[in-house]
């Protein structure tokens, strides 16, 4: 799937037009189930990705694959909107489409995005305290957690809501260490 710049402003329109169908009919976090599920199948599938971006493939065919992965999983809406990307050659967007919904939905709902890289996977107790200590920096009613492990960190985490950047990893801690060991 492509995601640039273009790729973000090709998306933009899509997103809107299916917040504003969510919002008309009170169906706006389900759908936002609906393109977490849809970026969850891009992600875990390279193949159905390259598949929906091939434009060699007809897209009739697209449009019969995507309704055997999805139509029993998501709304008749986002189904609707799925066939309009494949109508106007737009379906390789898709992932791009689906994060601006949901960024649209956490600013409905007041909500933010905390990216939060540790060095192991996070129990329940340590995402529910990044999330409680996100809401207090933010004072967003609701926090949405993306998170990878990455062992380079050594330990602690690094979480990023937008432009900021709150770095708890042991890597950094050391980092920071040797910086004011060598400016003194």
């Amino acid at each position: 799937m492509k995601s640039s710049a273009m790729g973000s402003e090709i998306a933009e329109p899509y997103a809107k037009a299916l917040m504003s169908v969510a919002e008309q009919n009170d169906l706006a976090d389900r759908i936002g189930e609906d393109v977490t599920f849809l970026r969850q199948a891009l992600k875990e599938s390279p193949d159905f990705a390259n598949f929906l971006a091939n434009p060699i493939v007809k897209p009739e065919d697209k449009k019969s694959v995507l309704r055997q992965v999805a139509e029993s999983e998501i709304h008749a809406y986002t189904l609707n909107i799925l066939m309009l990307l494949v109508d106007r050659g737009r379906i390789l967007f898709l992932d791009d489409v689906c994060k601006r919904y949901q960024a649209l939905l956490r600013e409905r709902n007041q909500a933010v995005l905390a990216q939060v890289t540790s060095a192991v996977e996070l129990t329940d107790d340590q995402r529910r305290a990044i999330s409680d200590k996100v809401k207090a920096l933010t004072n967003a009613r609701e926090v949405e957690l993306e998170t990878q492990v990455d062992p380079e960190i050594i330990g602690g985490a690094i979480v990023r809501v937008g432009s900021q950047v709150l770095d708890a990893s042991l890597k950094g801690q050391l980092r920071r260490l040797a910086l004011s060991l060598n400016a003194g």
